[in-house]
């Protein structure tokens, strides 16, 4: 299959902000795994500000713009150097890929972006995708890799498209609050009751909850993809949603019903 993995903040950082190297590493040996299997990989990945606040002289995520884009500037370096690294110790090349609104819709810069992606597909390379961060401001304003993630895998025809958060998927009420809230673990529309079940705002270091999400389900599913939407506190769960398992909720395409 060809498979979009999106990574939250959430799930690449401690509460600190800090790297966390162990999940980090697991992450990557589970992706250079499956991609051994024979499956093409996209990953979207978040981190970038969060990585740069730990790395810069400050103990909170910034909340003006510049010091956003100068964390964002600081902690892209140190994501990719990461994830290169590790991706070379089971001898996969990974592409950086930077993104801005316009590159997805203006028809002649998606058409580089998706000739970009296709070729590295053709060179057995792993595109590693994040939104431009050090110079958009639209993007951190609206700090929405989830919809991004939607986007690039309609881009590239995906069949899967996976979320991993630090949530475990969609529930029939907020789990914090409602002891008995029930993990949905599989949606077959999402209507407006569906999207009624959307909670608030992410974590302190990632800014997607579970409206964004539900948003970027609905534009994949609508391009002929089931979403997957699962904790990556253990990235040894992509196995299983892989394998087509009852993991965290999964989203149905409705194309070609």
């Amino acid at each position: 299959m060809k498979i979009t993995i999106k990574v939250g903040s959430s799930t690449l950082t401690h509460k600190s902000g800090n790297l966390n190297i162990r999940r980090m590493e697991k992450l990557v040996k589970v992706l250079s795994d499956l991609k051994n299997e024979g499956h093409e990989i996209v990953l979207v990945s978040s981190g970038a500000i969060a990585m740069g606040v730990g790395k810069l002289p400050i103990t909170s995520r910034p909340s003006d713009i510049p010091g956003k884009q100068a964390a964002a500037a600081v902690g892209q370096c140190e994501l990719m150097y990461i994830y290169d690294r590790l991706f070379g110790e089971y001898n996969h090349v990974v592409g950086q890929i930077l993104i801005t609104k316009e590159d997805l819709e203006e028809p002649e810069r998606r058409c580089n972006l998706e000739n970009t992606l296709f070729k590295l597909f053709e060179y057995h390379a792993i595109p590693i995708i994040n939104e431009n961060d050090s110079i958009s401001t639209a993007e951190i304003a609206v700090g929405d890799n989830d919809t991004l993630g939607a986007h690039i895998a309609t881009a590239v025809q995906s069949d899967l498209l996976i979320i991993l958060s630090d949530i475990n998927g969609l529930y029939t009420a907020d789990p914090h609050k409602n002891p008995d809230a029930k993990l949905l673990h599989t949606v077959t529309e999402i209507t407006p009751d569906i999207t009624a079940l959307a909670g608030g705002a992410g974590s302190h270091f990632g800014t997607g909850g579970m409206a964004t999400k539900l948003s970027a389900a609905q534009i994949a599913t609508g391009s002929g993809m089931d979403v997957v939407i699962a904790n990556g506190s253990d990235p040894s769960v992509l196995y299983d949603i892989v394998a087509g398992k009852e993991v965290g909720t999964r989203f149905l395409s409705h194309v070609n019903e």
